[in-house]
């Protein structure tokens, strides 16, 4: 049962010797009054969203809460805190940051600086404080622009004078690039007329000795030819099969010097099938060896009568110019269909054939590009080739670029603990400069996981733009936009199939 109250106002008893002011102020406060009454009356229609003039109220007065420890309203003091920049960049990686000088190859604008940004490993290193090699890795998803960085900074490094060999171009991009630069592209496949003869010795380095540089060349064309028939077998190779490989060389190599010409991997194939001449030059009485070398005789024919016939069991049809701007192996005629076998095999004899010039540390710096490279990581032949390339970046003067997709790609060359994935790991680890693209979110755990990432960091590159990368080079973070000329841009352009 609701009970009604009344409410009434009695008019106010005004004296009439008052003055005016004091009387218009009664007046005023009877109509007060009256008007409380009348809205008292009335029900209260508040909803949930209308805010009661009390909640609006501070809890504490304007002065603070009583006590030592009251938070008084604007007279909060704390202790001066000094830091050094080192400390305050890791604080604030993007705001405290105070670049690496002008320098080097122009990559573009620094977003955070708002100024232009170079970048040289080769300059940087020595200079900059935890920059220990030259060796960079560049991650980002399809789109973005990082094939277009890749390429800029091979034909920037032109006007520095470096030079620059694409051991491997899966996808033919680098033709027109190498072609602009006054360089070579070998184009290698079936029905092509490139050949390149992986057993090729290389121009020995001046003032070596002639008895060394033998062995040398023999212990690289060892580790080539069991590169070869691991990646073919998929295993690794017997005590028995490592033995049979070098007396099939030695053979070989005596005939060839004999004959007056080059030794060929046909050659080395036909005398693993010689099953007599390998047990007499080993002189094993139990003829042994030549049943073991079974398997490596049929693993090195598809070089000779297989899907890679033609490309590299014949005598070269080009020399290597060590004065060439840029050298580029396009292989976009293998691994099509889904098999990467026989472009594991075409990039492993094309590596052998650049080594000539990425052994020569009279030839200058260099940058070495691996586009496309997850293709190459689930090789273990090739990542322990990649290892050794990566380990001597230094003394040989090389940059070695490894262009992948995404930082998960590392993972796909083995299971944990694996020699593959620690190999994977370490052509990571071996690299100073980090450029990471946009990636996807479900990226971004293990990208930060294996680099590192502050959360700053790991938001910066789930959010970044066509063209825009952050760079970690030696602990330092830089958020920077690519920047082309009309000229790149038609040379660079991947997507002219999507457009009409």
């Amino acid at each position: 049962m609701r009970i009604r109250t009344s409410t009434s106002a009695s008019a106010l008893f005004t004296p009439t010797r008052r003055g005016r002011d004091e009387r218009r102020q009664a007046r005023r406060d009877l109509a007060a009054a009256q008007r409380e009454a009348r809205l008292a009356d009335r029900p209260d229609h508040r909803t949930d969203t209308a805010v009661d003039e009390l909640d609006e109220r501070p809890t504490y007065p304007a002065a603070g809460r009583p006590g030592p420890a009251s938070a008084r309203g604007g007279k909060l003091k704390l202790p001066p805190h000094r830091m050094t920049t080192a400390v305050a960049a890791g604080a604030f990686p993007f705001l405290a940051e105070g670049g690496l000088g002008a320098g080097g190859i122009y990559i573009g604008r620094d977003v955070h600086a708002e100024a232009g940004f170079s970048f040289d490993p080769f300059s940087l290193y020595g200079k900059v404080e935890g920059f220990t090699n030259p060796n960079v890795l560049l991650a980002g998803v399809i789109g973005m622009g990082k094939s277009a960085l890749a390429k800029s900074l091979a034909l920037r490094s032109i006007a520095h004078g470096y030079k620059v060999y694409i051991p491997c171009d899966p996808k033919g991009e680098w033709s027109g690039v190498a072609e602009a630069l006054g360089g070579r592209t070998i184009a290698l496949g079936p029905g092509m007329s490139g050949r390149l003869n992986p057993l090729d010795a290389p121009a020995a380095p001046a003032g070596a000795n002639p008895t060394d540089w033998a062995a040398e060349v023999r212990k690289r064309r060892l580790l080539l030819l069991s590169a070869l028939a691991r990646t073919v077998l998929h295993r690794d190779l017997a005590p028995m099969e490592h033995t049979a490989l070098d007396i099939a060389l030695d053979e070989v190599v005596a005939d060839a010097e004999h004959a007056r010409r080059v030794p060929l991997l046909g050659d080395i194939a036909a005398m693993l099938g010689n099953a007599r001449r390998l047990d007499d030059a080993l002189g094993d009485p139990a003829r042994r060896l030549g049943a073991a070398a079974e398997d490596l005789a049929h693993a090195l024919r598809r070089l000779v009568q297989g899907d890679l016939a033609g490309m590299f069991d014949a005598p070269s049809t080009v020399e290597f110019d060590p004065k060439a701007p840029m050298l580029s192996i396009d292989l976009s005629q293998l691994g099509s269909a889904g098999d990467d076998t026989g472009l594991i095999l075409a990039m492993t004899c094309a590596s052998a054939w650049m080594e000539a010039a990425l052994s020569d540390p009279g030839s200058g710096r260099r940058w070495v590009v691996y586009d496309e490279a997850w293709r190459l990581l689930r090789h273990l032949p090739l990542l322990e080739r990649m290892q050794q390339q990566w380990k001597l970046s230094r003394g040989l003067g090389i940059a070695n670029l490894l262009v992948i997709h995404r930082l998960s790609d590392l993972l796909s060359a083995g299971d944990a603990g694996s020699r593959g994935r620690a190999l994977a790991e370490g052509l990571l680890t071996d690299c100073a400069t980090r450029i990471i693209y946009r990636q996807e979110p479900d990226q971004l755990a293990a990208t930060a996981s294996l680099l590192g990432l502050t959360g700053v960091e790991t938001q910066a590159i789930a959010a970044l733009t066509r063209g825009r990368g952050l760079y970690k080079i030696a602990g330092r973070s830089f958020v920077v936009q690519h920047l082309l000329h009309p000229a790149e841009r038609g040379l660079y352009d991947t997507d002219s199939r999507m457009k009409a």
